[in-house]
């Protein structure tokens, strides 16, 4: 199928920089897209060349609306669209306004986070975990100042584990609270990008916004809040299950996390590797999984995060593989060492310490 869209004006800013969103659109709706000296015409199967098409009118709608594309927000929504049939330019982007998120318009650069913010809406406890740079925790400040805004809650609470400071904080300079704020500094950081300095700095004053580290939040009951755990990895199974005890009525909490930069001295007691594994069928509890397709940070980002899983493989594959021949080095060893190791360890033989040795 064969069609014909007419150029109508400043539809050329729908391009991109070299035609990058038409290379785009391309990959992503199977369709051949040619500029010709009036309009654009669209090659392929009936029902691509028609979303390709309503493309081109949502763009040309919100362009109408006043509605202005920042930041990459534009070849974010096409990708989007381009990996899940069943959303449309126009309504991610009115979706996007819908949501109040202070100053800025968030929108969603991949289909998990699309998902990402759905569930949150629709669920009072999500789980976001995956890799650096995916937007966990960006988007979850974002939602979490929406209900402020629009007075879903009455109050945002952000906590983080501050793990690397350990039992060293007498040895920093200043309050307590100033000892643990470089810690929480990307929870500040989320926060003065979306609301004014002015608004964030009252907010905090009159504790609408608290930062905290998560030893604060023991005995607590949150009502009406909004409530967010940050580098959840580096909790304790006993901190995590004291921080989801804290909800109280009317609140929403978000725990985010990545499982492959656990900070804690012994990595296995993760909290957050144990809630997963604890929580994944209970009931109202969500969780969005995150990968490096998700990253939006720069773009050597994705790729690092991609080098180190395909390390990590590698490495699992390569003990998956030594472990047989270990095995069978240990069948075909000393025969008296494995005698003497079944003894020693079988608590039913009355053997001596002396009779253990001569074996």
């Amino acid at each position: 199928m064969k069609k014909n869209v007419e150029i109508t004006a400043n539809i050329e800013t729908l391009f991109g920089t070299r035609d990058e969103n038409l290379r785009l659109l391309e990959d992503g709706l199977n369709v051949t897209i040619d500029l010709l000296a009036d309009s654009v015409k669209i090659e392929g199967a009936a029902q691509d060349v028609q979303r390709a098409e309503q493309v081109f009118a949502d763009y040309d709608h919100l362009q109408r609306a006043g509605f202005e594309f920042k930041n990459g927000d534009l070849t974010s929504m096409l990708r989007v669209l381009s990996t899940d049939r069943s959303v449309t330019l126009r309504g991610l982007a009115e979706a996007g306004k819908q949501r109040s998120f202070g100053k800025r318009t968030v929108q969603p650069k991949s289909i998990n986070q699309r998902r990402y913010l759905d569930t949150i809406e629709k669920n009072d406890m999500v789980f976001g975990i995956g890799p650096a740079g995916t937007g966990k925790t960006y988007l979850a400040v974002a939602m979490a100042i929406s209900a402020l805004v629009s007075k879903r809650v009455n109050r945002i609470i952000l906590a983080r584990p501050a793990v690397e400071a350990g039992e060293r904080l007498g040895f920093l300079p200043g309050t307590l609270q100033e000892k643990v704020d470089p810690y929480l500094r990307p929870l500040y950081d989320a926060l003065y990008d979306m609301l004014e300095p002015e608004k964030v700095d009252r907010f905090l004053e009159k504790n609408v916004i608290e930062v905290a580290p998560i030893a604060f939040m023991r005995g607590r009951t949150l009502n009406d809040a909004f409530i967010i755990l940050d580098e959840a990895q580096n909790t304790t199974n006993e901190q995590m299950k004291m921080f989801l005890t804290r909800m109280g009525f009317n609140s929403k909490a978000v725990i985010t996390g990545d499982i492959t930069q656990i900070d804690l001295p012994n990595a296995k007691r993760s909290g957050l590797i144990e809630a997963i594994d604890i929580l994944k069928n209970v009931e109202g509890i969500a969780f969005v999984h995150f990968d490096e397709t998700d990253v939006v940070r720069h773009h050597l980002v994705q790729r690092i995060v991609r080098a180190y899983d395909d390390k990590t493989r590698t490495a699992e594959s390569q003990l998956s593989l030594s472990l047989p021949n270990s095995m069978a080095g240990n069948r075909n060893g000393d025969a008296r060492s494995t005698d003497r190791d079944a003894l020693l360890a079988d608590p039913v033989q009355q053997v001596s310490n002396e009779e253990a040795a001569e074996i």
